[in-house]
């Protein structure tokens, strides 16, 4: 710890209490004491199929032997599989791969600037949203407190409140290049997408050329109970974005544009030194065919729903917690105080999970998880609250 604080900066919350974690496995990780955790907010929802999954280890581990990197200068399988996974399990894309989430963003704001006219410059997010902290992701993301001290951000972001089709219908004009929006908005508290309100965007867009981009970095992969969150909603999209879960682990993002989209981006036009290298994308490929063999699709839905349930009858019980809301593998409780003794509690008795805008705690369990370990992680957080009050 006296080394990492000396030589690393210092932009990230530790925790409520200094951990040094050194191993993970399924739904749980040990810190360097040998205590163990049940993880229900995994790697920061990226661990979909938990922490160091057999499958994408051994896939690494293989591909490792073989070709860790070659430059897109040349074809790689790896990718190419994993992009033919991801477009025939949507809606017909074409992909391209980067490091992150807010890499995958950066690149479908410009590409939806590219795929549309010179004059389409703005875009119209979400309040309460969250795209990413580099500065083009950071322009459409609608909350201030990331903005500080880094203002004035890219010019043409137009916020508006999420769910509000009035206010989308009164703020799109023949300027706007896209709309950008999570089906579920993750960052800022488990809020749900209202079909009338995706239908309305694809209406306008349609209507003058604009895009419309779905960040599904956490909703993808499966995490709704449904390979990609929009799915739930019968609205497709232009653009889609993708990461955390898409690796498992490893550091992938990626854009999927409909083939028209992509085809703006031409040789010179955008890349990755780094994006769609055969380590990664061999892990990705692992993480489609271990939801697909092992049936877990219906386990995000399933477990989902049991972690609601559970929820909900703690919540009966006591005032903190105003109600649930969730999807899938997407759960938030709403809180009347504050969330963060809480959040400090579940880590003392040997939970993890996380709390979001200091009054929503937040459980997104790994794909795996059983029902016995969504029961213990209830009765923990029972205990947390019952501590702190």
């Amino acid at each position: 710890i006296a080394r990492f604080d000396k030589y690393v900066m210092h932009n990230y919350g530790r925790g409520p209490e200094t951990l040094v974690v050194v191993r993970g496995e399924g739904c749980y990780f040990w810190d360097s004491e040998g205590r163990r955790y049940l993880d229900m907010f995994p790697g920061w929802a990226v661990s979909l199929l938990g922490h160091c999954h057999p499958r994408v280890v051994e896939a690494i581990r293989e591909q490792a032997g073989k070709l860790m990197h070659m430059d897109n200068t040349y074809y790689s399988e790896p990718q190419g599989k994993l992009a033919e996974m991801i477009s025939t399990r949507s809606f017909g894309g074409q992909c391209f791969f980067s490091n992150s989430g807010a890499e995958a963003n950066e690149g479908a704001l410009k590409l939806a600037r590219l795929a549309t006219g010179e004059n389409q410059y703005k875009f119209i997010s979400m309040i309460d949203s969250f795209h990413g902290r580099t500065f083009g992701a950071l322009s459409v993301t609608g909350q201030a407190k990331f903005h500080n001290g880094v203002d004035p951000v890219l010019p043409g972001a137009k916020f508006i409140p999420f769910n509000d089709t009035d206010a989308l219908k009164e703020t799109f004009d023949d300027e706007v290049a896209g709309v950008i929006v999570e089906p579920v908005q993750g960052e800022g508290g488990i809020h749900i997408a209202k079909a009338e309100f995706l239908e309305t965007a694809r209406e306008l867009c349609d209507a003058t050329g604009a895009m419309l981009i779905f960040d599904e970095v956490q909703t993808g992969c499966g995490r709704t109970g449904e390979w990609f969150g929009y799915q739930q909603f019968g609205v497709v999209p232009d653009i889609m974005t993708l990461a955390k879960a898409l690796g498992s682990g490893a550091p992938i993002g990626a854009i999927v544009a409909k083939p028209e989209v992509a085809a703006k981006l031409v040789p010179g036009t955008h890349a990755s030194t780094y994006g769609g290298n055969s380590l990664v994308c061999a892990a990705g490929v692992a993480v489609f065919e271990t939801i697909e063999e092992e049936n877990l699709l219906a386990a995000a839905k399933s477990i989902g729903n049991h972690t609601v349930e559970k929820l909900n009858e703690l919540a009966a019980g006591c005032n903190i917690i105003d109600h649930v809301r969730g999807i899938g593998l997407m759960i938030g409780i709403q809180l009347t105080g504050e969330g963060a003794p809480i959040v400090a509690k579940c880590q003392e008795l040997g939970m993890r999970i996380n709390c979001t805008h200091g009054n929503i705690l937040r459980f997104m369990p790994a794909m795996i998880t059983t029902e016995a370990q969504i029961d213990e992680a209830v009765d923990i957080l029972g205990k947390a609250i019952e501590a702190v009050a």
